[in-house]
């Protein structure tokens, strides 16, 4: 004859025969060497991918790739009510776009551990929640929302721990014969853990990066199922990690606390326990005080700020390595020109404490990346930004791209190459006077030195137009102008200029300068000589003496 538990067990999942040695045959441990890893990335639908997130994501892809291991993405959508629709879909194409691609994903239209979409693997949970009310592990709980408030109140008035455990898990010592007529009659009711924790009792687990931790122990009776049949994610995620083989748990250290709950679960169930690694949290000061980088406080928050800005990729995957391992900078120092992938993570190199977000660091790694890049995967990465971000450089770069790979190429291919850019959306800025149509509405400002009158700028100019010297190298092209520059008592050299200036009308800088205002429409732009150079000079000329004109 069957015991009560096994009845309570079938009246409330009539339709479930897997049992738990099904599921192990089923899911049977990974065929992979020894020492591989296998992690996981396991967003929720409800909204975009956090810069936390990627982090987690990329240490516990790199971890599974440098192991020869696997690593796999899982939704984790048992909130419904919370659930964006779309969301899911956008965090696999950002992770992509960040060179985190997985073995496995949810997307898949089959996986060998799948499906990889917790509310599709609603008879797995079933099946193993069955099994434990069977075991007298679970227990079905019909407590109202209002009686639940009762029990946090006396709890609160007696300055008693919150929860519901021991005396206050009353559905846990309720006669299993009135457990039975209230499932028959329809009560509403969830499913509970019945933990075997204790007041004052401490446990302990090894964690990968921070060694030994002790907590207290759960006692609490957690929800694993909710009345709508799905379970919740301290539930989930555990059965998920057993059957799809997990090895090592690589998640944020706001999870700590939560560990005593998800170990009691292993070991009930006689599972074996995944190594624990809880990374950093990428911290943020406001005000003088650290917390946590917010979603809600904090544009930098979401990977799309840096994506719709144009950091390079590369750049800010290489900060996020630099917060991962301690080693990763000096690494770089010796292979400036190495994949960020060739660098082998360590859980021993990684830090205890949150990281605080540097920004100006993300702009200061960016700009070497970028410089370090050649003109023409420059060119490639920029229209590809363009054409999601920014028409107008979408337009030049099209318009001819040899051109355009020439100017971004000035100063490019050298010992120490130009930081000309710390951003794809910079570049506009940077290059648009060299376009023609930019540089006529520049030009109408006249933005010269107001040191100079413009009879003067106008001589220096008409005699540059009927001598470019740009037949010239640059050396000499140089020493032409400065000594037209001398011969209009211009310094020489600037510091001539900074000890004397009552001697001088200025230094050959301030003579260049008028020259690069009335062909370039700015005071500032990468080598002169080589711009003039791309310009030609049937451009420069018509530039200059156009922008005599104006004067």
């Amino acid at each position: 004859m069957k015991n009560l538990n096994q009845m309570i067990a079938d009246k409330i999942f009539p339709n479930v025969h897997l049992t738990l040695e099904d599921l192990d045959n089923k899911y049977p441990p990974r065929s992979l060497k020894e020492g591989a890893m296998v992690t996981r990335f396991a967003p929720s639908p409800t909204g975009f991918l956090h810069t936390g997130s990627l982090f987690t994501s990329l240490v516990s892809y790199r971890f599974a790739k440098q192991t020869d291991g696997v690593f796999f993405l899982r939704l984790e959508d048992t909130d419904q009510k919370r659930e964006i629709r779309g969301s899911g879909d956008k965090v696999v194409e950002q992770l992509e776009t960040f060179g985190v691609v997985p073995d496995e994903s949810f997307l898949d239209e089959e996986t060998p551990y799948g499906p990889l979409v917790q509310s599709e693997r609603k008879d797995i949970y079933h099946a193993v929640i069955k099994s434990m009310i069977q075991s007298g592990d679970a227990y079905p709980c019909f407590c109202t929302h209002e009686e639940l408030a009762d029990i946090r109140s006396h709890q609160e008035k007696n300055k008693l721990l919150p929860g519901y455990y021991g005396e206050f898990a009353t559905c846990r010592h309720l006669n299993q014969d009135d457990v039975l007529k209230r499932i028959e009659r329809g009560d509403e009711f969830v499913i509970r853990f019945k933990s075997d924790g204790q007041v004052d009792q401490r446990v302990s687990f090894d964690d990968a990066i921070r060694g030994r931790i002790e907590f207290p122990a759960n006692i609490l009776d957690i929800v694993i199922m909710k009345t709508d049949g799905l379970p919740t994610y301290h539930f989930a995620h555990v059965v998920d990690d057993h059957f799809m083989r997990i090895t090592h748990v690589t998640r944020g250290e706001e999870w700590m606390s939560s560990a005593p709950i998800h170990l009691e679960i292993f070991d009930r169930l006689a599972w074996p326990q995944p190594i624990y690694a809880h990374f950093p949290v990428i911290m943020k000061l406001d005000e003088g005080k650290r917390r946590k980088l917010s979603k809600r406080k904090d544009q930098e928050a979401s990977v799309d700020y840096f994506l719709e800005k144009g950091y390079p990729i590369e750049g800010f995957l290489e900060y996020l390595m630099t917060l991962a391992n301690s080693n990763f900078e000096e690494w770089r120092i010796k292979h400036p020109q190495a994949d960020i992938f060739d660098f082998e993570l360590s859980f021993n190199k990684m830090s205890l404490d949150g990281a605080l977000f540097d920004i100006e660091k993300i702009k200061s790694i960016s700009k070497d990346r970028l410089a370090l890049m050649n003109a023409k995967t420059f060119t490639s990465n920029a229209l590809e930004y363009a054409e999601k971000y920014e028409p107008r450089l979408e337009e030049i770069i099209s318009l001819n791209r040899d051109y355009f790979e020439a100017i971004i190429n000035i100063g490019r291919d050298q010992k120490k190459p130009r930081k000309d850019y710390e951003k794809y959306s910079d570049i506009f800025d940077v290059v648009s006077f060299m376009y023609d149509k930019y540089f006529y509405e520049m030009i109408q400002e006249l933005p010269f030195d107001d040191r100079f009158s413009h009879d003067m700028i106008e001589d220096i100019l008409n005699e540059y137009v009927n001598d470019t010297g740009l037949d010239l190298d640059q050396n000499e092209w140089f020493n032409k102008m400065k000594e037209k520059a001398v011969s209009r008592n211009f310094a020489a050299r600037p510091k001539d200029y900074k000890k004397q200036p009552d001697a001088f009308v200025g230094h050959v800088g301030d003579y260049a300068e008028i020259i690069r205002v009335a062909s370039c429409g700015k005071a500032n732009t990468p080598n002169f000589y080589d711009i003039l150079q791309i310009l030609g000079k049937e451009r420069v000329v018509e530039r200059i003496k156009y922008t005599i004109g104006l004067l």
